[in-house]
This record gives structure tokens, C-alpha cells and sequence, in this order.
């Protein structure tokens, strides 16, 4: 049974590699409504995408006769979605420890050398069901100790990593709370050992000879991690730290305004009882809108409204999965429902698609390629049977770079073959 299973798989990924259009050719999505994001929603529009590139958008454009024609009437076109924080790729089976590829050991909890785009299953079964559901794009991240590793931009295309890494790294994690296994629970005192790592970071870029030959004092992190924080310390690579509560907000505020980092916050539950001072020290959050029930004391002030709240403050928010690591890993493909959640709480719907689309391009520098529908940019298209954080909409088309992906997910197939029949 399992190797018939396995061989059904294998076959259906065969044929879907084998049946993806090539990359020359015209595609126009015409009638339908569109969102650019970048701009107004255009009613009766076409995308027109020539070689994996959008070429025009608008209510009055061209269409090559030798265009192939996707008909949008009473749809709704956007860009491809972008989940900002997951671990696609990093983790197969949970309780497998050669499938999880999201933790490095390091030394002293620090594993700033970490690449975890290296580690990236390019066969793994969660990219389908993601991807069916509009997601495009993905952050993937590293976890676990004070400093977690590097972040990496990915499309999830199928095919080599060389093809799906779209840049990195992007950003560099760190966690300052009770929970990041950094071998103590006392926030003070990751703080404290943060503050450390950047000062020897700081030492370490104007006495680097002196430190390779031996001749300077010891440090807290070997050399390859200290210069993967350089770029940090530099303020040219974004630190992202996993803080919640007030408390922890306000000390990672601290840091980036001693050590002039650029700083994006990740989770902010109680980030909204401090919205004006993140949008003076303009500083992102990464949050979500699907728990309103603290998942530990950390958590005890969080609500849905979060996400609209700090966007009314003017911090610009990116909303990704919440309540429980499996929203990262397993069910990353639920951020339009967080998105949707957010609306229903507060947020206007042109700030919810902009937090799943163009911010999160923004933020990890790839807004030039991908988040918006404008000509030039790479065609991560969606087209949904209606508005996308509504329940019932479907993805009724999605490409990727040009290239329409249309592979059955693992649940598809088990559906397939249990569903009753005559």
C-alpha cells in the first residue's frame, strides 16, 4: 500500500515538472478585477505576462493574437501571496529529526553563520497545498537559541534550491524570550548576552588581523558568526527578534536604538499597546489575527485587533500565521485566513492585501521583482474565484515566474483515491 502511494507521487510530481508551460510565452489574464497593490484596483483589466514577466496592466491593453487567454470575469487578480515567517522546506516530520533542518547547534547559542537555505528539501510535500492557496513566496527562517541563524527569500517553484532562492540572506533571527532555549530563561540576561555578542561584533570589525593572529582579547562567538553579524551591526541587514510582551518589545527597541540596527519585530502580541512608539522608531511588526487566547503569560494582552491597530498607528505590518509552530511548518498555507481575520477585526482590506503582498517585498528587499502587478516585475500571479480572504474563494490559477503550477497536493491525491464511487 505505501509503495503504491509513493509511486502515484512520484509519478504526479514527474508529470507536472513535465507539463509546466516554458517560459516563452504570452499569457493574458483579461476581465477581471485587479489589484496591483502599488496602486487603485482596476475594474475589466488585463495582466499581460510575456516570458515570466509582466508587461502591462490596465483596462486597455493589447492582447497578441497569439496570447494565451485566461477569461477573469467577476474574479479578482492580485499578486502572489508572501508568508513572511516559515519553516517550508526546514521541517518534514515533526518527530523525525533527519527531516528538520531549522536548528543549528552553534556555539554559545549563536549560530549566526547559519544558512538555513542550505538545509531547504526542495521534494517537500508542504510546498503544494501552499501553494494551492495563492502563496507564491515564503520566508523561510531558523529557530531555536539567541541567535537563530539567517532568513532566505524563496518562490515556491518546483525544482532545484538554485532555482527557488530568490534572495538571501534577507535577515538575520534573534530571540529575547523565556522560550528561546538560549540555555537561560531570565530575559535580562539575553539581553545582556546580546548586547555582548554586537559589542564583540563591534570589536571584532576593528581588530579582525589583530584577532585572526591570535593577538586580541578573547570573544564570544567564533569568527565566522561574528562576520555574518557584521552586515547587522552595519545596519544593512535586518535583525529580526521574536519578542511579545511589552517589556520585550521595549528592550529590542533599546537595542536598535543603541546599536542603530534595523530591527522588525516578530509575533508582537502586545504590540499594540505600544503602536506610536514603533511607528516613531519605524519599526515593522510581523504579526498575525487568528488567536485572541494567550498561548502562555507572555501572550496575556494579545487580541485580533492587533494587526489593524498598529497599521492605524502608521507601522507597517506584515501579517503572517499565528497560534502554534505547525502555522509556520504545516498549515503556512492559512495566511489568507489570518489576513481575512484581520479585516474582520479592523484592518482595511487594502492594508490586509498589502501586508501579505508588496510590505513583506518591501521589507526583505525583493519589492522591485515581486508584491506588486506592474510591468517589469516577475509574474507571481494569482487569480481567485473571488475576494481572497473570503472562506470559500479557491485559487483558481496560479504562476510562479510565468510559469502556471498546477501540481496536486497530498491531501488532492488521498481524497482522490478515498472518495466514494459508483
Amino acid at each position: 500500500m505505501r509503495k503504491g502511494i509513493l509511486i502515484a507521487i512520484l509519478i504526479a510530481a514527474a508529470a507536472v515538472t513535465a507539463a509546466l508551460p516554458v517560459a516563452a510565452q504570452t499569457i493574458a489574464i483579461t476581465n477581471g478585477t485587479v489589484h496591483p497593490v502599488s496602486g487603485a484596483p482596476i475594474n475589466n483589466a488585463t495582466v499581460l505576462i510575456r516570458d515570466g514577466v509582466i508587461v502591462a496592466v490596465g483596462a486597455r491593453v493589447n492582447v497578441p493574437a497569439d496570447a494565451r487567454r485566461i477569461d477573469a470575469t467577476g474574479k479578482v487578480v492580485t499578486p502572489g501571496l508572501i508568508n513572511s515567517l516559515t519553516e517550508l522546506g526546514l521541517i518534514e516530520i515533526d518527530q523525525v529529526r533527519d527531516t528538520k533542518d531549522d536548528t543549528a547547534k552553534g556555539t554559545n547559542n549563536i549560530s549566526a553563520a547559519f544558512r538555513v537555505w542550505e538545509g531547504l528539501n526542495t521534494a517537500s510535500t508542504s510546498f503544494a497545498p501552499t501553494r494551492n492557496e495563492g502563496i507564491t513566496t515564503a520566508i523561510i527562517t531558523p529557530h531555536g537559541g539567541l541567535v537563530s541563524g539567517q532568513a532566505a527569500v524563496i518562490d515556491l517553484l518546483t525544482g532545484r534550491s538554485a532555482d527557488m532562492i530568490r534572495r538571501a540572506p534577507v535577515a538575520m533571527v534573534a530571540q529575547i524570550n523565556s522560550s528561546s532555549s538560549a540555555g537561560t530563561s531570565a530575559r535580562g540576561e539575553l539581553m545582556s548576552k546580546l548586547r555582548g555578542l554586537l559589542d564583540d561584533v563591534k570589536f571584532y570589525m576593528l581588530h579582525r588581523t589583530e584577532y585572526d593572529r591570535g593577538a586580541a582579547r578573547t570573544l564570544g562567538a567564533p569568527n565566522a558568526d561574528l562576520a555574518a553579524l557584521i552586515p547587522v551591526v552595519e545596519g544593512k541587514l535586518p535583525l529580526l527578534v521574536e519578542a511579545n510582551r511589552v517589556d520585550e518589545i521595549e528592550a529590542a527597541l533599546a537595542l536598535a536604538r543603541d546599536y542603530d540596527l534595523k530591527l522588525m519585530i516578530v509575533g508582537g502580541a502586545e504590540a499594540w499597546l505600544m503602536a506610536e512608539r514603533l511607528a516613531t522608531a519605524q519599526v515593522p511588526v510581523l504579526t498575525g489575527a487568528m488567536s485572541n487566547i494567550p498561548s502562555s503569560f507572555s501572550t496575556l494582552n494579545q487580541r485580533q485587533e492587533n494587526a489593524g491597530l498598529l497599521r492605524r498607528a502608521g507601522v507597517r505590518v506584515a501579517i503572517t500565521a499565528t497560534g502554534g509552530s505547525d502555522v509556520t511548518r504545516f498549515n503556512a498555507r492559512n495566511l489568507k485566513y489570518e489576513a481575512g481575520n484581520a479585516v474582520a477585526y479592523g484592518m482595511t482590506h487594502d492594508d490586509a492585501l498589502r501586508a501579505v503582498t508588496l510590505t513583506p517585498a518591501e521589507l526583505f528587499g525583493v519589492s522591485d521583482r515581486i508584491g506588486s502587478l506592474q510591468a517589469g516585475r516577475d509574474a507571481n500571479v494569482v487569480v481567485w474565484s473571488g475576494d481572497p480572504f473570503e472562506f470559500s474563494t479557491r485559487a483558481e490559477h496560479v504562476f510562479i515566474r510565468g510559469r502556471e503550477v498546477q501540481e496536486p497536493s497530498r491531501q488532492d491525491m488521498l481524497i482522490e483515491r478515498y472518495k466514494p464511487r459508483p
